[in-house]
């Protein structure tokens, strides 16, 4: 059997290009922002993920531009120093994707999206009331990234100083993925659900390496 091989700067041989059908799953990073106006903004994101445990931090990239110009989750977040990642769950698909729309910077996601916005303990931007759980962050850092000339590509970097769990998904204090069913980004238009889980011990010592003990 043959293998196809390409460079992705000269363009790829296929009906459409793979690289996002190849990294998967993705877990979606459903961020939400406030404006400097005040405009409350949410927008999935699956180049998404957790990137250091102690402190826990995570980061979302935005890529690209809409029709009207840049995208506002990475504005809003570095100008106002804070974000908040809700969980994106499968009762929540059909919200989640009307949320992606490309809309102009004064309208607001979360009436778009039939969402309800909930105060943050910690910092100004809301999150989504009907999301189990919830990542209040305040920006670390924000790169820049090489991109097309009429594009854009940037990684935020967050510190999560606070963390909502809706008891609704927890068996015996653990989440329970069966319950939370997280939907995650596959690449073309596919979505995968969280429903089912298998278990391993890890090698000895291996757990309080990376700090699970």
């Amino acid at each position: 059997m043959s293998v196809v091989f390409y460079e992705p700067s000269n363009g790829h041989p296929f009906p459409r290009n793979p690289f996002k059908g190849c990294v998967v799953p993705r877990p979606i990073g459903w961020i939400s922002t406030i404006s400097p106006d005040g405009v409350m903004n949410l927008a999935p994101y699956s180049f998404f993920n957790a990137i250091a445990d102690s402190p826990p931090m995570v980061m979302f990239s935005s890529n690209g531009l809409h029709p009207h110009g840049r995208k506002d989750s990475a504005d809003f977040a570095v100008a106002a120093g804070e974000f908040v990642v809700n969980i994106a769950t499968y009762d929540l698909r059909d919200a989640m994707n009307a949320s992606s729309e490309a809309l102009p910077s004064d309208v607001d996601e979360f009436a778009v999206a039939g969402l309800t916005p909930a105060p943050s303990r910690l910092i100004s931007a809301p999150r989504v009331a009907e999301a189990p759980i919830h990542f209040e962050c305040r920006l670390v850092k924000h790169l820049e990234l090489p991109s097309p000339s009429d594009g854009r590509n940037v990684m935020v970097i967050g510190e999560v100083v606070g963390i909502h769990v809706n008891e609704r998904v927890l068996t015996d204090g653990f989440v329970d993925i069966a319950k939370l069913k997280p939907i995650a980004r596959l690449g073309y238009k596919d979505y995968a659900v969280v429903t089912e889980v298998f278990t391993m011990d890890r090698p000895a010592g291996g757990d309080a390496l990376v700090g699970l003990a």
